[in-house]
């Protein structure tokens, strides 16, 4: 059967080429590194995963959050766009085709679209982490689950669970640093990703993160937050090896510029949140060149048959 989407490929890919240019530009820099077909295909899914959340977050590629009074709406729209990308419908939004038609060409299971949407109608409940391990599922529905449609996307067959449990530790890797970064501005738009066990743990009041009194304790959280996400991104670099060089090549640089984040905020303290911490351009080439050179003896350095720690949270069994 012919793709009736097909033939606006070059469109979709030019729309999500510039969605992905104003929402990240650390992950457009990585995306780089793909070759072409890849690089494309990336841009086709971030593309979906930015226009969901700016649909949640009543957002623009990424901006500051504002209240959204009718959350339940949205993801229902959000839900019935996907289910018709996704059946090969038209749907009138590029962002959606486009996902639909990458979806298709990579034969990537349905369930994990289906997974990150949770995430958003987690975040449509005003649901709040109350353990560690909620937390954790949480970091899996928004950014793990993301991870796993990358792998696939890139080549690894959907049934090698042990490589998409390390494509998986790499979005929660990536998610750990977010919640570590935003921990102000979520407290702004009324949201808290911080477990409440561990703010129990602190004696940090609700809604008071920010106070000049309570830093040091957040910065113990901070850090908490930080070493988790370095565990996660070793992990994921076990992955690597069952990457094409290239695709291993994004992937490492990714792993690296994104994790500089979590890095900045561990050694800032109680002054993480003073800016919005982001890495410097210069840092992101440096990250592009070491992964380069990573990329020749990465599976003797982190071999894919090396056991995955039983510490780490484990994605849902497929």
């Amino acid at each position: 059967m012919t793709d009736p989407i097909a033939p606006d490929r070059a469109r979709l890919v030019a729309h999500a080429r510039d969605s992905i240019a104003r929402g990240s530009k650390s992950f457009a820099m990585a995306s780089k590194l793909f070759d072409r077909q890849t690089r494309e295909r990336a841009w086709l899914l971030y593309a979906w995963c930015r226009t969901c959340d700016d649909i949640a977050d009543g957002q623009d590629h990424g901006g500051a959050m504002s209240v959204v009074a009718d959350a339940q709406a949205r993801l229902s729209d959000m839900r019935v766009m996907t289910d018709r990308a996704l059946r090969g419908e038209p749907t009138g939004d590029p962002a959606f085709d486009g996902f639909g038609l990458v979806m298709r060409e990579c034969r990537i299971p349905h369930r994990y679209a289906h997974d990150l949407i949770e995430g958003f109608a987690l975040d449509a409940r005003d649901w709040r982490p109350r353990s560690q391990d909620d937390m954790l599922r949480y970091c899996y529905h928004v950014a793990g689950a993301v991870g796993c449609m990358m792998a696939v996307l890139m080549g690894v067959d959907p049934h090698d669970d042990a490589t998409l449990d390390r494509a998986c530790d790499l979005g929660l890797a990536f998610q750990l640093a977010n919640i570590a970064r935003d921990i102000g501005e979520d407290e702004a738009a009324d949201r808290c990703y911080l477990p409440v066990e561990w703010l129990v743990e602190m004696d940090i009041p609700p809604g008071e993160h920010m106070k000049p009194w309570v830093r040091p304790r957040l910065a113990i959280l901070g850090r908490r937050l930080t070493d988790m996400a370095a565990a996660y991104e070793d992990s994921a670099r076990h992955g690597t090896g069952m990457l094409p060089p290239r695709a291993a090549w994004a992937v490492l640089a990714a792993a690296g510029i994104y994790g500089d984040i979590a890095r900045t905020i561990a050694r800032r303290g109680p002054m993480a949140w003073d800016h919005r911490v982001v890495t410097r351009k210069s840092d992101k080439l440096m990250w592009v060149a070491r992964a380069g050179i990573q990329v020749v003896g990465r599976a003797r350095r982190w071999p894919a048959d090396a056991e995955r720690p039983s510490t780490l949270w484990h994605r849902p069994a497929s």
